[in-house]
């Protein structure tokens, strides 16, 4: 019985949670070392269980605790070499041990985790794709401008999927940010938008996936009804019914544990 929860999704920070009733890991360690320890126990989920930490890339929203947590648990921390190099030079691995992950995935504590590349403005960034005991898969694709065959690809017949939906062109656009912010974010190495996002969680849906979660939403250039209601158009239009042929959640809220 696999078990997911997005413990933190947004541009301040991101903490994913998956495993088993027994044994979890976690993608990314976006927020402070408290925070995601005070987080973990309110979803029951004992903090002595996680065996592991997959690191996507070195932005601060995504290892900020980092150093701390895994340090203090003595918790093993994997990434791309890419990703090691750029943590080194930042300095925000202090003492601990980062290992490069094998690009054809490892084991850890009874599931398989297999790296993808994201296009995004990082070193060598990545989504994971876990394989749980009992046959589960859940992806997580956060941090790309482009949705690539390569990842739909890796993510496809999935059974859940953490699946970026950062911005609404609109707002975005008409917004405060200055230009080359913009820029940044709109262009293949940036973030990935709502429609974006809904037109690929219909593609995930014909290829068997029934759970989305939609995550690392802009406080700035976006809300959480109106990525909820972007993908759910989308999918009203496919022909798909949300609560018999899928479910759909918004990452960033109150933690909810989802079990499959």
């Amino acid at each position: 019985m696999a078990r997911f929860c997005s413990l933190f999704s947004s541009s301040r920070g991101n903490c994913t949670y998956i495993g088993s009733p027994d044994a979890g890991i976690l993608i990314d360690c976006g927020v402070s070392a408290k925070r995601i320890a005070d987080t973990l126990s309110s979803v029951d989920v004992d903090v002595r269980s996680i065996r592991g930490i997959f690191i996507t890339h070195e932005h601060t929203d995504h290892v900020a605790g980092l150093r701390v947590f895994a340090s203090k648990h003595h918790i093993p921390v994997y990434s791309t070499p890419g990703t090691i190099r750029a943590l080194d030079d930042l300095q925000a691995s202090g003492t601990i041990s980062l290992e490069p992950i094998d690009p054809q995935g490892m084991d850890a504590c009874g599931m398989f985790i297999r790296p993808f590349s994201l296009s995004h403005d990082a070193a060598q960034p990545v989504g994971y794709s876990v394989e749980t005991a009992d046959g589960r898969r859940i992806s997580v694709a956060t941090d790309t401008g482009i949705v690539t065959e390569e990842i739909l690809s890796a993510i496809s017949g999935s059974d859940l999927v953490l699946l970026e939906s950062n911005h609404d062109v609109g707002m975005l656009q008409t917004g405060p940010y200055p230009y080359s912010v913009k820029r940044r974010i709109l262009s293949d190495k940036g973030h990935l938008c709502n429609d974006v996002c809904a037109e690929t969680a219909v593609r995930l849906l014909e290829s068997g996936t029934t759970r989305f979660c939609l995550a690392h939403l802009s406080r700035d250039n976006n809300m959480p009804r109106l990525a909820y209601q972007t993908t759910y158009s989308e999918m009203q239009l496919s022909g798909a019914a949300e609560g018999s042929d899928y479910l759909l959640r918004v990452a960033g809220g109150e933690p909810e544990m989802m079990v499959i």
